[in-house]
């Protein structure tokens, strides 16, 4: 690869990941390029890069998805480099080899590396190949639905779906019995064909509770490959991370270095250049036919390999003080790596957790951010706040986009250091307008389990009912006192309230009428009864 000068990069995308890599470029002396929707028209990247360039429409198969326009945009304002951030085209072999093929700077692996990694049946291939542990399944070229009933068969249940194309938990079903195969196969090859164009599906078995825990790697041009640690991230809901922590609360040294060999020998196996993660599946209850890994090992096994920069990052620079955007840029201009295995070193944990506009049952919401005031950031006693966003007032959450509005990072000596600065930095985040996972998010780093380093992918499944009703139980009783405040603003005395029997009171919350009893005490407060539960809410004078 010869050496080239980045002067002019194009990122081709949006939020806070476009934020993210015009904070490094800028840092670098290297302009910078936004693309825009036009829901995205005020959007802070536009802002914050050097030039912008509208791309037209709103919908992402209109904007960010549409390859010819971004190199069109590219062309227009004289950009030579193109970053693809992740998510829309950052694994789309096509758009990497379209930004090559028009003489510009592709900041990501080579073409046939992303189409060698990004099918998961050749990626299996690859792997197997290569030692590295797979679980039992079929990623073959017949994909009858009778052969994907004789594989069952053979491989066992419970079995995994899996679109051979897919990610982010799309084209994916777990079966648990024999009658539940077709209709599964069924489901998740539409969902594929419609997220991913292709609706190739494989067969893997299925574990039940395992961990999920990422490699990230490293390579340059010239032939050296290193792997930064591991990143936990089995907290999930519907196949989609929510929290991200390196290091993982059950990786040891051993098994650190036997998964990153593992996950820097694929990546050499595809020629690989640039930031990529090896994702594995860590389970402690290995089944009768899994690979031997040896006497008192735990098992992991290959689930996929992301050819790109990924959502959780920053946690891995916090511990190694690193800045993997500026080792894409300048593996990208064919400089060597600037560290070698031996010479990269982890330091204290770091937690991220996925600010989103949903609700407390995951469904992304749209509308505007009336207030927002993030907690306070930068270094403290020993940790880092970081909150990588795309936030303002007035901004306007597009329904066309990821529900995704940042990711919240701490980094602290000791894990429940970081919990703890966490989940404090949470309560401490305001944002109004619309519904957030700030307070869920909080809930569950507070869980016992969570914090004990024992939460499964599993987890959510299992505890966010529970999580759900106390934070709805706190929330009424917010609403109460909210409520009687309200009231006594308007100058509402409440005098009728002066009695030894207690007063209902009708307040309305959401789509529930609340029905509180309340009594004024001799001292000007309100005892307040309800569900059964007496507090005292403190009057306003």
């Amino acid at each position: 690869m010869r050496a080239v000068r980045i002067a002019r990069l194009l990122i081709a995308n949006r939020g806070e990941i476009a934020r993210r890599v015009i904070r490094t470029a800028q840092r670098m002396g290297i302009e910078t390029v936004a693309v825009y929707s036009d829901a995205d028209a005020n959007a802070q990247h536009v802002r914050e890069a050097t030039t912008s360039f509208a791309l037209g429409g709103n919908a992402s198969a209109d904007t960010y998805l549409r390859i010819d326009k971004i190199i069109a945009a590219a062309k227009a304002t004289g950009a030579d480099a193109v970053h693809p951030g992740y998510g829309f085209l950052s694994e789309n072999a096509n758009f990497a080899q379209a930004v090559i093929d028009a003489g510009l700077t592709w900041v990501g692996p080579p073409p046939q590396a992303i189409r060698t990694l990004g099918s998961k049946s050749s990626a299996k291939e690859l792997a197997l190949a290569r030692g590295v542990p797979c679980l039992p399944g079929y990623q073959g070229e017949d994909q009858s639905d009778t052969r994907f009933e004789m594989e069952a068969q053979r491989i066992g249940f419970p079995l995994m779906v899996k679109a051979a194309a897919g990610g982010g938990g799309r084209g994916m079903r777990l079966v648990t019995q024999a009658p539940q195969l077709a209709p599964a196969l069924q489901s998740a090859r539409s969902e594929a064909e419609s997220a991913f164009g292709s609706g190739e599906l494989l067969l893997e078995r299925g574990l039940l509770a395992p961990r999920h825990v990422e490699v990230q790697v490293f390579a340059d041009a010239q032939g050296h490959c290193i792997h930064l640690g591991e990143r936990d991230c089995s907290v999930q809901r519907r196949h989609q991370k929510i929290i991200e922590e390196t290091p993982s609360p059950a990786v040891d040294a051993a098994l650190r270095e036997r998964m990153g060999r593992c996950a820097v020998e694929l990546a050499q196996a595809a020629g690989y250049v640039g930031a990529g993660t090896v994702e594995f599946l860590v389970d402690a209850h290995p089944h009768p036919n899994a690979l031997p890994v040896g006497e008192g090992a735990i098992p992991f096994f290959l689930m996929e390999m992301n050819t790109r920069l990924q959502v959780e990052h920053p946690v891995t620079e916090a511990v190694t003080g690193l800045d993997l955007v500026e080792w894409q840029l300048r593996v990208a201009q064919g400089e060597p790596l600037p560290l070698s295995q031996a010479e990269v070193s982890f330091n204290g944990h770091a937690i991220e957790v996925r600010l989103c506009a949903e609700d407390e049952h995951f469904t992304p919401h749209s509308g505007a951010v009336m207030h927002f005031l993030p907690p306070p950031l930068g270094e403290g006693g020993g940790g880092g706040t970081r909150f990588d966003h795309a936030v303002f007032e007035g901004l306007q959450v597009s329904p066309h986009y990821d529900s995704m509005l940042g990711k919240l990072i701490v980094h602290a000596p000791t894990r429940g250091e970081a919990i703890a600065r966490l989940a404090s930095a949470l309560d401490r985040t305001e944002i109004l307008g619309l519904p957030t996972n700030r307070r869920f998010l909080a809930a569950c780093l507070r869980h016992p389990e969570f914090q004990a380093g024992d939460a499964l992918i599993p987890f959510l499944d299992r505890h966010a009912p529970a999580l759900r009703e106390a934070l709805a139980l706190e929330e009424q009783n917010i609403a109460v006192e909210c409520g009687l405040a309200a009231l006594w603003s308007q100058g509402n005395s409440l005098r009728p309230l002066a009695c030894t029997f207690p007063r209902p009171v009708r307040l309305r919350h959401r789509d529930h009428i609340l029905s509180p009893q309340v009594r004024e005490q001799a001292d000007g407060s309100l005892e307040v009864i309800q569900d059964g539960q007496v507090a005292r809410a403190a009057r306003r004078r």
